[in-house]
């Protein structure tokens, strides 16, 4: 069996600027301060960047206030699901490939996302897509300040739901930025970087991937990456 574990923002959909409006509008209505400064979003855990907000605002990052953050960025996200059709989009190939791996026996896709679990199945369920992944066994956000913790959790989670230790050599992370990169490498699984996001393929190569694409438009291209 084959494990695919996908990164969401800018890998499979595009969601641009909503991440800065919702934390701005999460931080008002939390502590009731205007955000100052945005903090840096790609390839980062939802856990890192409210713990970085917090602290940056003059808040103690502690427990509680973290939940209380993640609590109304879900209620917002809710709040915004009629809306998210035109708030986003799908990205070129993105329900192409999905579907095809879908339907292959032993493949199982799921994700490993800097995004909130809640949140993660709303960005993709406009266009599709969350129909085409196990949202159950995906590494979130909400998990650690380190992605490669999500990795290792979905890796262990995907395994005891379907009856098998995925290893890493069949175990691919897909991702748009070198943080999605390293943190499979870290686990020294197959890595396939995708140029969508803000890093260039050089720069996507430069962090270790082991295969690099301009896009999903091309889904010979991107399934000999992923199952090459």
């Amino acid at each position: 069996m084959i494990l695919v574990l996908w990164d969401i923002d800018l890998t499979l959909v595009d969601y641009s600027g909503i991440g800065r409006a919702w934390y701005g509008q999460a931080l008002s209505n939390v502590l009731g301060v205007p955000m100052r400064g945005v903090p840096a979003f790609p390839g980062r855990t939802e856990r890192a960047i409210t713990t970085e907000l917090l602290t940056e605002h003059g808040v103690t990052a502690d427990e509680e206030t973290v939940q209380k953050m993640f609590a109304e960025l879900i209620r917002i996200a809710e709040a915004a699901r009629p809306e998210l059709t035109t708030l986003g989009r799908a990205l070129p190939g993105a329900p192409e490939v999905l579907a095809d791996l879908a339907a292959r026996p032993g493949v199982v896709q799921s994700l490993v996302t800097g995004n909130l679990p809640e949140v993660a199945g709303l960005k993709l369920e406009p266009f599709g897509l969350d129909r085409h992944v196990d949202l159950e066994v995906g590494g979130y956000g909400s998990l650690s300040l380190d992605r490669h913790d999500l990795v290792s959790d979905a890796m262990t989670q995907a395994g005891a739901k379907y009856g098998t230790s995925f290893a890493p050599w069949s175990t691919v992370v897909i991702g748009d930025t070198p943080n999605d990169i390293r943190a499979g490498l870290h686990h020294g699984t197959i890595t396939v970087g995708v140029a969508t996001g803000r890093h260039t393929e050089e720069e996507l190569r430069a962090s270790g991937a082991h295969a690099v694409l301009p896009s999903l438009a091309d889904t010979r291209a991107t399934l000999e990456a992923v199952l090459g």
